[in-house]
């Protein structure tokens, strides 16, 4: 039996389940409840229109922040149906409505219940740099495609049939997914206000990518390295070279105080007293946005070498000179270094630094100058996996080292490097065939 036509429906979660108190100007007032208990039981019977069963039925929405309740025709099945089964579509229908199992909350317009609930209560908990992308997904395609819908409206159905359309989009695949993220963060924190009792982008399938998973990720090698280094200015030469021998993400570097730099002394098991030096990780600052690490496992302490300890105390010596139209100023790259301070300030403030302005300003300029066009704070990050691995460490060290949840992660995404003797297999393999002697 063939149900075309009918309209797939996200099936909502009971009426008292709803309203937290920050959603009061989307979701329903206490009048509203007071209407839906008094709601009739609904029975309309299907009449054949042209070449379709249809039924009318009251349906709430909203319309201007304002609850309403209007009538709506529904097609049900072809007339070619005979009406026992039509009747049974029908009783199917009616059922989440008549059960109450069908909320006021789900008739919220879904660019209403982005712009007034999703907006400002779910974005402000996300990094500085997750928002700006959110909101460009949003106003750029979701809001598009969806902003006239009822959260209702929203079936795995309908959405299945957005993301079918995406197939010959010249979008790349990880701008699909980005867009399926957003949209599964939006529905799902409907499901967590009560306006909806199941997320539909769960199930939902992409379509399958051009080519495969880039599992190679551009690193530095250690000569490329000393290079890049000379060709970037300071203090943007010290923020490079602690990245590598440390592998802290940007946001982490840039956040980085000077009473998170220790050296203390250590006697090991012979009785010498050795220094040790630690960098700790207890926040990052993104874009203006202080927080926590990324995760439990990159709030840790990880040692690093002498030489990245070194290289930081010698900021306090530096004085670096910007040219301001024709005269020439000079400034100190660190204006203080009270335990509290920041290690990386800008040149000319002190202020907490930007990092895509480091970027693009100095790291991507030197490195097109120097032949690596593909540097950026990922690849340095990456960089400093691969070399662990090239100089044998153990997986489970390299997983400390990048304060990974899971060594899978380590190994999988970020050494990416060809062990030796693997080479040296390979390369014996023309030892096989007189053809290439």
């Amino acid at each position: 039996m063939q149900n075309l036509g009918y309209n797939a429906m996200v099936i909502s979660a009971p009426a008292r389940a709803i309203v937290p108190s920050e959603a009061n100007s989307v979701l329903p007032l206490k009048g509203d409840f007071e209407r839906m208990a008094r709601r009739r039981h609904q029975k309309p019977q299907p009449t054949r229109r042209g070449e379709w069963w249809t039924l009318r039925v009251w349906k709430d929405t909203f319309t201007n922040g304002k609850h309403k309740r209007i009538r709506e025709r529904i097609r049900l099945a072809p007339a070619s149906m005979n009406a026992r089964e039509v009747q049974k579509i029908a009783d199917e229908y009616l059922r989440p409505l008549n059960q109450g199992l069908e909320t006021i909350g789900s008739a919220t317009n879904f660019q209403h219940y982005v712009e007034k609930t999703y907006v400002p209560i779910v974005l402000p908990g996300m990094a500085k740099s997750t928002q700006s992308r959110t909101e460009g997904v949003i106003r750029n395609y979701l809001v598009p495609a969806f902003g006239g819908l009822c959260l209702r409206d929203l079936s795995r159905l309908s959405i299945q049939r957005y993301f079918s359309g995406l197939a010959d989009s010249a979008l790349a695949h990880e701008s699909k997914d980005k867009i399926r993220d957003v949209l599964s963060s939006i529905l799902g924190s409907a499901v967590d206000f009560g306006l909806l009792v199941k997320n539909p982008v769960e199930a939902i399938k992409m379509p399958s990518r051009r080519t495969g998973k880039r599992r190679s990720k551009p690193f530095v090698t250690p000569q490329q390295f000393d290079v890049l280094v000379q060709a970037v200015s300071e203090p943007y030469a010290t923020m490079v070279y602690v990245a590598v021998y440390t592998g802290l993400r940007v946001s982490e570097l840039v956040g980085l105080r000077w009473n998170d730099i220790q050296a203390e002394e250590h006697i090991d098991g012979e009785g010498v007293k050795h220094l040790r030096y630690t960098i700790s990780i207890d926040e990052r600052f993104c874009r203006g946005d202080w927080g926590a690490p990324k995760s439990e496992s990159s709030n840790a302490t990880i040692g690093v070498n002498e030489c990245v300890y070194q290289r930081i105390q010698r900021l306090k010596q530096l004085t670096v000179e910007i040219r301001a139209g024709r005269a020439t100023r000079r400034y100190k790259v660190v204006k203080s270094d009270g335990p509290e301070d920041l290690v990386f300030q800008s040149v000319r403030t002190g202020s907490p630094m930007r990092d895509n302005n480091i970027l693009t300003r100095h790291i991507k300029p030197a490195a097109r100058k120097t032949g690596l066009g593909f540097v950026n704070w990922r690849c340095l990050r990456t960089s400093h996996a691969t070399w662990l691995k090239m100089l044998g460490a153990d997986v489970k060290d390299a997983q400390a080292q990048m304060r990974h949840s899971r060594a899978s992660t380590t190994l999988d995404y970020y050494q990416q490097f060809v062990p030796e003797s693997q080479q040296r297999i390979v390369e014996k393999l023309s030892s096989l065939s007189p053809m290439v002697q």
